[in-house]
């Protein structure tokens, strides 16, 4: 196992009161595996990723459980340790490339500077390392493109950017958050391509965090769904599109418009996401949910075995 969350909880201290941003949250990533984390935007998905590599900026701090990288527990990691690890153990293409990338440094600097960081080259090798970086996720012309600033660059190549730094020093799990957002659908494609073929080409894991399951359903073996800082089902993606369990993955799939259904209304989910500082009590979805009872108000239910690989948390499904 590459990598292992136990329990996890991250909180941000407001004045307004406690934001359970993650609550609880416990998965697995295997070597070599895609998995996917879905729900709707404010669900805590990105904080989940930030967790992870310890990233996590005040109010907002990690407040138990554990996050395990190869026999590691990334919490209790030191400043220099965690250097080492964001990078060359776990890499990151974060949710808005233009906000990641440094608007007043060459593409070609800010790859040098992360190889410098974790490998020490020379300058001269550094910067040939990054042109080829670019060249290999298909940014045409790359000597000249390494000289050039975020801003002359579309924003597919932005994109293509960031994962070129994210992939500079050979991560064994690389975390994709949003990586397709606000791209048009040639472009996201072609992402989707060069991350597939990245990954055949390294063995890196990847944990893909998005809320369009059309690019879970391209990309990922296994599929957690996650509702208010916390996650309500896990399957392999297969199953999960055949077969929902919980009524919220069945009303996120309802939403999606599918090929030949033109003339068929869609779906939504009633009500929005709650607040996070205000949370029902119980299982945060009954308010939205369609079968809930009296019962669903009591206390959130646990994950439990629904079937082959496959663990819900409702009261209205069956154990396994």
């Amino acid at each position: 196992m590459l990598l292992s969350v136990e329990n996890l909880a991250t909180y941000f201290f407001l004045d307004e009161g406690v934001l359970r941003a993650v609550d609880g949250v416990s998965f697995a990533v295997n070597e070599g595996e895609t998995v996917a984390l879905v729900g709707e935007s404010g669900c805590g998905k990105t904080i989940v990723a930030l967790s992870l590599i310890n990233l996590v900026s005040s109010p907002g701090r990690i407040v138990r459980g554990r996050v395990v990288f190869q026999d590691e527990d990334v919490t209790q990691a030191t400043a220099e340790r965690l250097r080492q690890i964001r990078g060359r153990g776990i890499g990151m293409i974060f949710q808005e490339p233009g906000a990641a990338l440094n608007p007043v440094r060459t593409v070609g600097d800010q790859i040098s500077e992360v190889l410098r960081a974790h490998q020490a080259p020379t300058r001269h090798e550094a910067w040939r390392t990054a042109i080829r970086l670019l060249g290999d996720v298909g940014i045409p012309d790359p000597e000249r493109r390494a000289n050039a600033y975020p801003f002359e660059f579309s924003g597919g190549m932005r994109q293509r950017a960031v994962i070129a730094i994210a992939m500079s020093v050979g991560p064994k799990l690389l975390i994709a958050d949003e990586p397709t957002t606000a791209l048009d659908v040639t472009v996201q494609a072609e992402i989707l391509d060069l991350l597939r073929s990245l990954q055949e080409q390294h063995g890196m894991a990847i944990l893909l965090i998005t809320h369009d399951l059309g690019v879970v359903a391209e990309m990922a073996r296994r599929v957690m769904v996650m509702y208010t800082g916390k996650i309500v089902e896990v399957a392999p993606a297969d199953a999960l599109f055949d077969a929902p369990c919980h009524p919220y993955t069945k009303g996120l799939l309802a939403s999606i418009q599918h090929l030949g259904a033109r003339n068929e209304p869609l779906e939504g989910i009633p009500g929005s996401v709650p607040d996070f500082l205000s949370l029902p009590s119980g299982c945060t979805f009954h308010p939205r949910c369609g079968i809930a009872d009296s019962s669903c108000a009591a206390e959130f239910p646990v994950l439990q075995s629904v079937g082959s690989e496959r663990t819900c948390a409702c009261y209205k499904v069956r154990s396994a």
